[in-house]
């Protein structure tokens, strides 16, 4: 059974500073004195009372205590098994009891307080905001959301999957908005960014790569199990849920995605800035944004490309709808060329390939009304 954290601080409290005895402590609290010692136990007290009797488990904790350090979230039903193909014939429950005692704890780590250069550094990642109905289809919500890290200047854009295009449209209108590009871009391990990771060697998304490329920044992943080192994202994911999402009502995609640009330019840029709080985001923004990178003279384009068959019917299914092409066009591979207004379906991706039809307006259930 886990202690409470509350608890456990109580029983520490009361040993340290109150010098109560472990009985005293138990009967206050009313917990087990078991419980009292095991906390005391963790905490690297030596033990308090008489020595204690011989266990069955005696001859089991050098395998135990090995066992625990290679393995330190081992269950101890796990373990119990494994001593008792050993020898163990010790209770259950005691044998938990006991591994308690001596599972080793957590080593408390420290961490720096990390400070950037203004226009060094912005921080990139997606949060999920439960789903939207449009027509038949159930889309997710999705918010793409960065940060400067010296100003804290939020970019919010909403968005119905969590594909590379949508993610590279995000990082672009971020860039337009703030009319520059940081010079660095940190990222969680996104499959839109990190392919695959060994150790200190990474594959970075070739896309990316080559979107970074284009605006001349450097793609940056934070380490695993690392999120204090992208924390103004998070953080300012979680200002979005709490200040700008809860209880908010809006039409369509389009809609949320207006009043999140006027919430960003407003609200959110008024508050006060973490490294300066005699100073708004809004004016430590003004002076930050000198500082970034220019933008290219040319934006990247940003099409999505999917390959599409067509079987007897002179149909082609491209994101829940389906497009009526030409009958001498059955039973051959299309490829469909989409962005937020424009679906155009092409015999072939290569320049002067055959434009088959365009659907310059009308309802896409990942994009929204065009």
């Amino acid at each position: 059974m886990v202690t409470p954290p509350d608890i456990e601080a109580q029983i520490l409290r009361f040993y340290h500073a109150e010098k109560w005895t472990i009985g005293t402590i138990a009967r206050q609290l009313h917990i087990h004195h078991s419980v009292v010692r095991r906390v005391l136990a963790q905490a690297g007290l030596p033990r308090v009372g008489p020595p204690p009797r011989p266990s069955k488990i005696d001859a089991y904790l050098p395998f135990i205590r090995q066992t625990l350090e290679s393995f330190p979230t081992l269950t101890a039903s796990r373990l119990y098994v494994m001593a008792y193909e050993r020898g163990y014939r010790g209770n259950p429950d005691h044998f938990r009891h006991l591994i308690a005692c001596h599972r080793p704890r957590p080593k408390a780590e420290a961490y720096l307080r990390l400070r950037t250069l203004p226009g060094e550094e912005g921080q990139v990642d997606w949060g999920h905001f439960g789903h939207l109905e449009i027509g038949r289809a159930r889309r997710p919500l999705m918010a793409f959301v960065m940060v400067l890290s010296y100003s804290r200047q939020i970019f919010l854009r909403f968005f119905l999957d969590a594909r590379m295009e949508n993610f590279l449209r995000g990082h672009v209108a971020a860039f337009e908005a703030w009319q520059g590009v940081p010079r660095v871009l940190l990222y969680d391990n996104l499959k839109s960014a990190v392919l695959e990771r060994r150790g200190d060697a990474i594959r970075f998304h070739p896309t990316l790569l080559g979107f970074a490329g284009h605006y001349r920044y450097e793609p940056r992943p934070v380490a695993v199990a690392r999120g204090n080192e992208k924390g103004r994202v998070e953080r300012a994911i979680r200002y979005v849920r709490d200040a700008f999402f809860a209880a908010r009502t809006f039409t369509d995609l389009d809609d949320l995605n207006a009043q999140a640009e006027a919430w960003c330019n407003g609200l959110a840029a008024d508050r006060r800035c973490p490294e300066d709080l005699k100073h708004s985001v809004r004016e430590v923004f003004a002076a930050e944004a000198p500082r970034l990178l220019p933008l290219p003279d040319n934006p990247v384009p940003l099409l999505e490309h999917v390959a599409v068959s067509v079987g007897k019917t002179p149909y082609v299914r491209f994101d829940l709808n389906n497009y009526t092409v030409p009958h001498t066009h059955v039973r051959r591979v299309l490829t469909v060329l989409a962005d937020p207004h424009e679906v155009r379906v092409v015999d072939g991706v290569l320049p002067g390939s055959l434009l088959i039809f365009t659907v310059g307006k009308g309802f896409s259930s990942r994009f929204g009304p065009f």
